[in-house]
């Protein structure tokens, strides 16, 4: 039975059973946003927001994608790919930049902020320990609405694209550091896992959060003793109920964990914290004390590292030995898969996007979705996080406020 013979036309499923004054008012906020996705241009970043069947879905809703060329060619998605789906290929950022909504991976440069136009939306990482004054200040002079993706919370009070992110980064970090562990060169020829007859390869993981989680499922999997440790005990009886292994947990106790880095093969540092630092629970001394050939990966060094010899490193020269130890400090872990990272990211920005066109506009998606309300950081160019405000001496107002003045 067609839609037209069952009375229903071509209402979606949530207006079925609404009033008709109801279903009048969600047909006449319902409206076609215009989508930009420039390419990036920060320094090795290779993700992209929104993968081809994404860009489809959004078409086939009534809205219009404006890709710049090239934009999805580290991510192995090519421009005919789009715009066999219907999007425009555009051939230069200024016109990506002239759209309703512009989306992407990394924050904006401050050249890219010029590019803006007042009244847009801007959705984008903002990575605050990267910013400067001068950023906000930019921002604020444009008069947008702009939204922190790592802010957005889903209904169960998460960070969804954070925990995305962070299980890609935990599974490959594993990945990683069996790829130098069979290396002659920095590591010891060794074949990571768990095999008859040969001593099993030793996984030391600092942290228990998602990172925590996925670099231990992955290790189990391929056969490795597994020894987690955090100061959460809440969080160490939650991953191995994940994990659905009895691994090894303890208490950041520094003799039971200097014990355990002296035997390990693998080290990942995945410590989170909330006030922006990761504390540095593995001292000098300690990675002195471990084994030749050994490897460490610090997945928080996007947070300072919590490892005392580790310092920053990229995807061109991703390593660095000291005490003939190998370390593996690269802040986006994320952008060395990214074609898998980038269908996670567009996994949660294509529903936002559609609704945000059948809310009528975004400012009517923040007044009433909390979870993207908390991603907000600035409205109509005021800024509304106070931490952020409070840090660089700018002036905030509260979100809340605002939207309820909001007309």
């Amino acid at each position: 039975m067609s839609n037209e013979q069952n009375g229903y036309m071509n209402l979606s499923n949530s207006e079925k059973f609404l009033p008709q004054e109801e279903v009048l008012d969600i047909h006449r906020n319902k409206s076609s946003i215009t989508i930009g996705v420039p390419n990036e241009i920060t320094y090795q970043e290779s993700r992209i927001p929104l993968i081809p069947q994404a860009v489809g879905l959004l078409v086939a809703n009534g809205h219009s994608v404006l890709i710049e060329a090239g934009a999805g060619k580290s991510a192995k998605f090519n421009d005919n790919e789009y715009a066999d789906v219907g999007a425009q290929i555009v051939y230069n950022s200024e016109e990506a930049y002239k759209a309703d909504i512009v989306i992407k991976v990394a924050p904006p440069t401050i050249q890219e902020i010029e590019l803006l136009k007042s009244r847009q939306t801007l959705i984008s990482s903002l990575h605050l320990t990267g910013q400067t004054r001068e950023y906000f200040e930019k921002l604020s002079a444009k008069r947008i609405t702009t939204l922190g993706y790592e802010f957005i919370k889903d209904k169960t009070g998460t960070f969804p694209v954070i925990r995305a992110m962070s299980e890609i980064v935990g599974t490959a970090s594993i990945f990683i550091a069996s790829n130098y562990l069979s290396d002659q060169e920095y590591g010891k020829g060794t074949l990571f896992g768990g095999f008859p007859g040969i001593t099993p390869t030793e996984v030391v993981i600092v942290g228990s959060g998602t990172v925590a989680e996925y670099a231990a499922r992955a290790a189990v999997g391929l056969g490795a003793i597994v020894k987690v440790f955090d100061n959460n005990i809440y969080k160490l009886r939650r991953l191995q109920a994940y994990v659905q292994s009895r691994v090894f947990t303890s208490i950041i106790e520094p003799k039971v964990l200097r014990k355990a880095l002296g035997t390990a093969d693998v080290v990942i540092g995945a410590v989170h914290s909330h006030e922006g630092m990761s504390p540095c629970y593995i001292t000098e001394d300690m990675v002195q004390n471990m084994k030749s050939g050994a490897v460490i990966i610090d997945a928080s060094i996007d947070q300072g590292g919590c490892v005392e010899t580790s310092h920053v490193t990229n995807h061109k020269e991703p390593v660095f030995k000291k005490y003939d130890i190998t370390h593996y400090c690269v802040p986006n872990i994320a952008s060395k898969v990214p074609h898998t990272a980038s269908y996670a990211l567009s996994n949660f920005f294509t529903p936002i996007l559609i609704k945000i066109g059948e809310m009528g506009g975004i400012e009517n998606m923040i007044k009433t979705d909390y979870g993207l309300r908390h991603g907000v950081y600035f409205f109509n160019g005021i800024l509304t996080k106070p931490y952020i405000g409070e840090y660089f001496t700018l002036p905030y107002q509260d979100i809340e406020l605002l939207i309820a003045a909001f007309r």
